[in-house]
């Protein structure tokens, strides 16, 4: 008895040991925890600093600066480690997809500036959707050519079809940091748009050739790709506009505003967050959901707050973009000199530096393949020369979209890597090649794009001030003083016919005038029309909601154009 006694008081002890031991283990890795997440913040707070000081010069941008300081921090960790770590977070595709895209999406199509999208529509789609698949066939094609040439170990038609994917996919967020939406307008719609449906039609693309057996090709699967892609596109926008037409219905009907502001921001930014994710539980385009979100929320929803709550969604959601923008290049910065995955590589550094040429050659061919062609073809449509891409905004569209990014990133490592490790040496010097190709392209293209649009589009001395404003004017929280038809706009004769027809509501002549003259002045007629009609009064917008003190009809001493 006595012995038994003895055995459990040590069992005892050595559970407790053991409870003690992995307590301390906890607790070792929780101090880690907010080590890193202290230097973290720290770095943040320095790239929003430094990147204020060199907000002025010709050369730097926010992006380039967080990217820089998560290079130059990866370089630090890596001496102070021996060599062993060069990152205190490592690079995760949930957190960029699920949590850090969503708000940068979300925040473009809010504050986008609606008319000078839609005015460009048919082209924003050929250049995101079928220059999309133009590049991709190129960089495939292309890869599989080279490749094969090289030692870069056992990559099959998967990947190469993956490759083409990847590189593929434009880097929407770096161009909004690079582009002014109010000094180059016509190029920010067209560049900006085209990231959207090109980042959309990317990951479509990837998520078709993971899903598809490609060890049996046959005519079907090309038909089946296309459907899938139409299937995705209409229903993503859809979902989007849904949510954001619900928004609008129940802060209208509810009048959030006679009791809470706070109330009236949560429901905008969780409907908008819901939206994303509604679309990625369905299996949907989550980007091109939020973002048309944002912009049907622009239109309708904003306009049915108060007049703090405009003013705090507007700063708020502008604020999560600007920061998910600086993690997103810190976080890759630090990642790229992953020791893991540049050890494998270290015996043919020859091999990975021609991929990532190669790869180089490829994204700056395949895009050159679409944009002059697609600007050709759209410029056969256009009858005012102002409104044509002329071949100076044509160099600026093809540079401007050779910035690979975020999405390059995560694509790659869903693709190459298990578990966040490169098991293989292919997989290895095509995630070290792709790293290689998102800081070269953002480092070098992004600090001579700003140059080269000043170069080529040298700012004017002297604008046209007069403008004409009609009540579409105030749809949009982001734009101070875009008119509604500006110099890019066509002749004269034109935009007074327009006026003509839009304010006097006059018979069969002016509308032929206006069809002839801009179809898209006809379009936005008639959905202007509409839009009053039957839209306005059930989901609300300026004009159609009854004053209330300190209600959703606040006066508002900001202009707000579309």
């Amino acid at each position: 008895m006595h012995t038994g006694f003895v055995w459990l008081m040590s069992s005892r002890a050595l559970q407790l040991s053991s409870l003690f031991a992995r307590s301390e283990m906890l607790s070792t890795s929780d101090y880690n925890s907010i080590i890193s997440i202290n230097l973290f913040v720290a770095l943040l707070l320095a790239c929003i600093v430094i990147g204020h000081l060199v907000e002025e010069t010709r050369w730097m941008n926010a992006s380039i600066t967080a990217l820089l300081i998560g290079l130059c921090t990866g370089v630090v960790i890596l001496l102070l480690s021996g060599g062993k770590s060069s990152h205190v977070l490592v690079f995760s595709e949930e957190i960029f997809f699920i949590y850090l895209l969503p708000p940068i999406i979300f925040n473009a199509g809010f504050q986008v500036k609606k008319k000078q999208f839609f005015r460009n529509f048919i082209t924003i789609m050929l250049f995101g959707a079928l220059g999309t698949l133009i590049s991709f066939c190129i960089i495939s094609l292309g890869s599989m050519q080279f490749f094969k040439k090289l030692d870069v170990g056992s990559l099959d038609v998967g990947d190469y079809l993956a490759i083409g994917a990847i590189f593929a996919a434009t880097d929407s967020v770096c161009t909004l940091l690079v582009l002014n939406q109010d000094e180059t307008p016509l190029l920010y719609s067209l560049v900006f748009g085209e990231g959207v449906v090109n980042d959309a039609t990317s990951v479509v693309l990837f998520k078709a050739i993971q899903s598809f057996d490609l060890t049996h090709i046959d005519a079907r699967i090309p038909l089946r790709f296309i459907a899938n892609l139409l299937y995705l596109f209409f229903t993503s926008t859809f979902l989007g506009i849904i949510t954001g037409l619900i928004s609008a219905y129940i802060i209208k009907r509810l009048y959030f505003g006679r009791h809470s502001t706070n109330r009236e921001v949560a429901l905008m930014m969780l409907m908008a967050y819901l939206s994303y994710m509604l679309a990625e539980l369905f299996y949907l385009s989550g980007i091109l959901t939020v973002f048309f979100c944002g912009i049907v929320m622009s239109h309708y929803t904003w306009h049915n707050v108060t007049e703090s709550s405009r003013v705090t969604t507007k700063h708020v959601f502008a604020t999560l973009s600007f920061l998910a923008e600086t993690f997103i290049f810190l976080y890759v910065g630090m990642d790229a000199l992953d020791i893991e995955k540049w050890r494998f590589v270290s015996s043919s550094p020859g091999t990975s530096v021609a991929v990532s040429s190669i790869l180089l050659g490829l994204v700056m061919a395949g895009r050159a393949a679409f944009v002059f062609p697609i600007s050709f073809l759209t410029n056969l449509t256009k009858k005012s020369p102002t409104e044509k891409i002329n071949f100076r905004k044509q160099i600026i569209i093809w540079w401007a979209g050779l910035m690979r990014g975020a999405v390059s990133m995560a694509l790659a490592y869903n693709q190459f890597t298990r578990a966040g490790h490169t098991q293989l040496l292919g997989n290895a010097i095509m995630i070290t090649s792709t790293i290689s190709v998102v800081l070269f392209s953002t480092v070098v293209f992004g600090l001579l794009t700003k140059p080269l649009i000043r170069f080529l589009l040298p700012p004017r001395k002297h604008f046209p001030v007069s403008r004409t404003l009609s009540s579409s004017d105030l749809g949009s929280p982001k734009s101070i003083t875009l008119p509604l038809l500006d110099n890019q706009q066509g002749s004269e004769s034109a935009f007074c016919c327009y006026e003509f027809a839009l304010h006097d509501g006059v018979g069969c002549p002016s509308r032929l005038c206006m069809l002839l003259n801009s179809p898209s002045h006809m379009v936005h007629y008639y959905w202007r029309k509409f839009d009053d009609n039957f839209m306005r009064p059930v989901f609300g917008g300026r004009g159609f909601v009854s004053f209330v003190p300190g209600s959703t009809t606040e006066p508002s001493a900001t202009n707000l154009p579309e």
